[in-house]
């Protein structure tokens, strides 16, 4: 029996790596081949264009980022101690990227959703959808935060996507001038938008955690 080849597995962790470091235009398609090792004839045969891998790869990456925002939004969690959690590992992750990358990189959902929102249709459409998934967990702590008298009615849906508004600039602005203990700030903020009882500022030391954290998301 043949070994069972991996490039395509290949192609996408280093096209969403690169992408998310440089940027969807500045990475060639020869240049994704290079790194992962594979040749350009199989690069056509998994994906028909650059942008069908940047979309493939956006999925890859929220499936490998699940297993930790179903335990940051946990249900054994206080609704609110749920969007601390998810704070805290954003946070976490972009510190991790910056030591492994050597600079802040921000959301990948958002830097090439932004880059080619004008030019490319279905990564625009991926974009968005990963966005209105992380919106679901925010929404769905809320409207619990409600039910348990920590926050009061509002429009769950569009202050879930405010908070997640809030979060991606916080992101941009961490990437743009490559800092990211702006990011410490998240948490309380969003409490403010919620007008719910003040927090205390996001301890960002390191935790202990019950999952290893997924690549940086």
């Amino acid at each position: 029996m043949g070994r069972t080849s991996d490039a395509k597995e290949r192609l996408l962790r280093v096209a969403g790596e690169l992408i998310w470091k440089h940027s969807y235009g500045a990475v060639s398609v020869d240049t994704i081949c290079n790194q992962a090792g594979v040749r350009k004839g199989s690069f056509y045969h998994f994906f028909p264009s650059k942008a069908a891998l940047a979309v493939a790869a956006f999925e890859e990456h929220w499936e490998t980022r699940r297993a930790s925002m179903d335990a940051a939004f946990s249900p054994m969690s206080p609704p609110l101690e749920r969007i601390r959690n998810y704070c805290r590992m954003v946070y976490e992750l972009q510190k991790e990227k910056r030591d492994l990358a050597g600079q802040v990189l921000g959301c990948p959902y958002a830097t090439a959703g932004a880059e080619l929102s004008a030019k490319d249709e279905q990564v625009r459409l991926k974009a968005g959808e990963m966005f209105q998934r992380t919106c679901k967990y925010f929404e769905s702590a809320m409207r619990d935060a409600h039910s348990e008298g920590s926050i009061p009615a509002q429009d769950f849906a569009g202050a879930a996507r405010a908070s997640h508004c809030y979060v991606l600039g916080a992101l941009m602005d961490a990437r743009i001038n490559n800092d990211i203990e702006g990011l410490s700030g998240l948490f309380p903020f969003i409490l403010l938008m919620l007008r719910a009882p003040a927090a205390r500022p996001l301890d960002v030391r390191p935790q202990a955690r019950a999952v290893s954290m997924a690549p940086p998301a």
